[in-house]
């Protein structure tokens, strides 16, 4: 787990999630929750919402951990 550097941590925790997503290497549930304070289940409601509201969301398992990638951004 890596700590969240202030700047990230000064963001409404909805653009954090974003910035987190739009990554190279995407984010994990625990890059979340080190990242907003967040338990996990608040973490994937995130994820949840974010593609009801309609960002694609991706996941891939990389070395046996499942990271999320935003695809697209939600339509305005």
């Amino acid at each position: 787990m890596t700590k969240a550097r202030k700047s990230e941590r000064s963001q409404p925790r909805g653009e954090q999630l974003l910035a987190l997503l739009r990554r190279e290497q995407g984010a994990s549930v625990d890059d979340i929750m080190a990242a907003t304070r967040w338990l996990p289940h608040t973490a994937r409601a995130a994820l949840t919402g974010l593609r009801k509201k309609g960002a694609a969301i991706e996941k891939q398992k990389v070395d046996g951990v499942t990271r999320y990638f935003v695809a697209a951004e939600p339509a305005a």
